[in-house]
């Protein structure tokens, strides 16, 4: 039997790994099931996804995230509560002590790409201590080619060794947990966290340092295309609707998460997706309910009968993050090649629980770096300990945690694309109608699918538009479908002096986020949020 070589003349030498017990190379799917199942990782589910835990982190680990501070990057940086420095001495203090954790041990090594684009794509290695981590990696990055494995030099490599904690006293670091982005010597360093998605994330946010820098957009999106080649962005942060909206079964799905916008169009980054699973049904979301019930798939944190294998999605007793990671393959109607042209329609979603913006508004371009700097939401009550009425949540470019750059670079990208290319941008509320959340009631599905198809279809913008008095953005008259009053949220309000409350007040939390980015934007993209 003819035995082909996987394994890349960049050897493990070149990464300080010379004494480890042995290397798993680019194992296919069948091989990394075999060895989660024979090392006792996690179990196989009915139909043949594997069910995995994560143990104490069923999340990402904000606070633990560093950032090497070097002559060579620091400049570019946007330095704050997002990225937070770290010594290159106390990096290198930590990249001996994971060299020396690994010695004598078993490591798994996925060869792989970030960037569908060609001409864009980064050459990835991601070195694990197990084999469902290695599974992911080859789920969310691009397999590499057979013919490729053996010339594939990596421009960054991922280290993740979730076995090892660090000492806070000793590596500088925030906890036990560690995500430590070096961007000069082109390394990640991940520990004390089995939570997969700080994987695909921390190359997200290297794809974030990078391809701005050749002009190319970086964004924490989902895309889909029509049949008329009519491309549409969706940008929204967790709870909005960005997976539901885009998986729409009449359009073609490019991504749900993260892509990036060059001179020829809409490239994803990745080679699969990262769907959150809770409560997920075949009625509501076919597609993505099919994924968990196919082989190939990993599940996090998802409930499962032990003797049965059957699987409880509504179960949330280890976390209402519940996970799965599939091949764009699992979806039938996801383009493979996971590109297409520009866009003809971005749309920014947000789920305000105050319950005073507009279904749907049309945006300036200067509006539309405005709110993509602003990247609002609500969080609702009961979703955090201490949360006892909504709260404005900002995130600028909705992604700020993966945002290396400050957000005016990626805006400025953003505005030069959407008038270059003549783009339509909307900003649609997901959120509350009527009152706010506790009072109204969550917008309709049905209403807020028609007014997408009317956006995408381009009948919506040959409606009568009036200016929002508050928040300054044009709002239309009428849609098919969509009862004229639900457009104007203050007529779906019985109280509206209340009404007039809370909007002033929320336009207020507006202005006074965006004071943070007032000293690095032009007078006219300030002058396209609310009026102060």
């Amino acid at each position: 039997m003819l035995v082909k070589r996987l394994f890349s003349n960049y050897g493990l030498d070149n990464h300080g790994l010379t004494n480890v017990k042995k290397v798993h190379w680019n194992h296919n799917t069948p091989m990394l099931y075999e060895d989660i199942v024979k090392n006792g990782e996690g179990i196989i589910a009915h139909l043949g996804p594997v069910v995995l835990r994560t143990g104490l982190h069923t999340g990402r680990a904000a606070k633990d995230k560093f950032i090497v501070e070097e002559p060579e990057t620091g400049d570019k940086i946007w330095w704050g509560k997002v990225n937070r420095p770290f010594s290159v001495d106390c990096f290198k203090m930590l990249f001996r002590r994971l060299q020396a954790y690994l010695q004598g041990r078993d490591i798994y090594v996925q060869d792989c790409f970030a960037g569908h684009d060609p001409r864009y794509r980064l050459p990835v290695r991601v070195i694990t201590e197990t084999a469902w981590h290695s599974l992911f990696a080859r789920i969310m990055f691009i397999q590499a080619e057979d013919h490729e494995l053996v010339e594939h030099v990596p421009e960054f490599t991922i280290l993740h060794v979730p076995g090892f904690q660090a000492i806070p006293e000793i590596d500088c670091t925030n906890s036990e947990t560690f995500i430590v982005v070096n961007l000069r010597r082109k390394l990640v360093l991940i520990g004390g966290t089995s939570y997969a998605g700080e994987i695909k994330k921390s190359i997200f946010t290297v794809m974030n340092f990078l391809l701005p820098q050749t002009n190319v957009l970086s964004m924490h999106c989902s895309a889909n295309v029509g049949d008329d080649d009519d491309v549409a962005l969706f940008f929204g942060l967790s709870g909005t609707g960005k997976t539901t909206l885009s998986a729409d079964p009449k359009r073609k799905l490019i991504g749900d998460d993260e892509h990036g916008w060059s001179p020829d169009g809409i490239f994803n980054f990745e080679g699969g997706c990262y769907a959150k699973v809770i409560d997920l049904s075949a009625e509501s979301e076919p597609e993505i309910y099919a994924t968990t019930r196919r082989f190939g798939t990993i599940l996090e944190n998802v409930g499962i009968d032990n003797v049965t294998r059957r699987l409880d999605l509504s179960d949330a007793s280890l976390t209402e993050n519940t996970r799965g990671a599939y091949p764009l393959s699992h979806i039938p109607n996801a383009i493979r090649k996971a590109m297409a042209g520009h866009p003809k329609n971005v749309i920014m979603l947000t789920a305000d629980a105050f319950g005073v913006m507009p279904p749907i508004a049309r945006l300036t371009p200067e509006q539309a770096m405005y709110h993509f700097i602003s990247g609002y939401t609500a969080k609702l009550a009961g979703t955090e300990g201490g949360v006892t009425e909504p709260q404005a949540t900002f995130s600028a470019c909705f992604g700020a945690p993966f945002m290396v750059l400050h957000p005016s670079r990626y805006a400025e990208l953003l505005a030069d694309k959407i008038r270059r290319h003549k783009v339509n941008c909307w900003l649609v509320n997901t959120g509350w109608s009527g009152g706010p959340y506790g009072v109204g009631k969550r917008m309709r599905i049905q209403y807020t699918r028609a007014l997408l198809n009317a956006a995408l279809d381009g009948s919506l913008t040959k409606v009568t538009f009036e200016t929002d008095p508050v928040f300054g953005i044009a709002v239309p008259t009428s849609c098919p479908n969509v009862p004229q009053e639900v457009l104007r949220p203050k007529n779906t309000w019985d109280d509206k002096a209340a009404y007039d409350e809370q909007a002033k007040n929320l336009a207020r939390r507006f202005v006074e986020n965006f004071a943070e980015y007032e000293d690095q934007v032009p007078p006219e993209l300030k002058a396209a949020g609310p009026p102060a």
